[in-house]
């Protein structure tokens, strides 16, 4: 089994209901099964900041699907959930992004691991350091590590 970490975020319709069922969905993918999952959290909007408040949760899953399979059956939830992919960084229904598989290193063109992001999102390092406070991001140090990187970020765990 390979360890994945995967970020949900919505702010259209009712959000903490699409991330919860979000989770459910994630728990129904096939080969695969959910670890831990964190509580929710409300996060400001990063880049176009004209628009709803986020909610935002990370998952951590066991899954013998390739990290590209396993990012295909992500996008085919978020389809699920009526996902256009408009605007970087806009509204959406939901969003799932691949954070971490193993401690891997890929760098393919619609998929980097680990996210290039992920540690300067407080809406991904706060649900992670719930559920994983210890964990590794390769090349980067512990996701504790790099808390206080984010302390400035609007984020209230629901």
């Amino acid at each position: 089994m390979n360890t994945a970490f995967v970020a949900l975020g919505a702010n259209l319709g009712d959000p903490a209901a699409t991330v919860r069922a979000a989770f459910a969905a994630l728990s129904n993918l096939s080969e695969s099964r959910i670890v831990h999952s964190s509580s929710l959290y409300r996060t400001a909007p990063v880049g176009i900041t004209e628009q709803p408040a986020f909610i935002n949760a990370v998952a951590q899953l066991e899954t013998t699907l390739a990290p590209e399979a396993l990012l295909d059956a992500l996008f085919d939830i978020e389809l699920r959930f009526g996902r256009i992919r408009a605007d970087k960084n806009g509204p959406r229904t939901l969003d799932l992004d691949l954070l971490l598989y193993d401690d891997q290193f890929l760098e393919l063109p619609r998929l980097t691991l680990p996210h290039p992001r992920l540690h300067l999102r407080a809406f991904v390092l706060c649900p992670l350091a719930e559920i994983a406070p210890h964990l590794s991001i390769p090349g980067r140090g512990t996701v504790a590590a790099w808390l206080p990187a984010v302390a400035n970020q609007d984020f209230v765990k629901l």
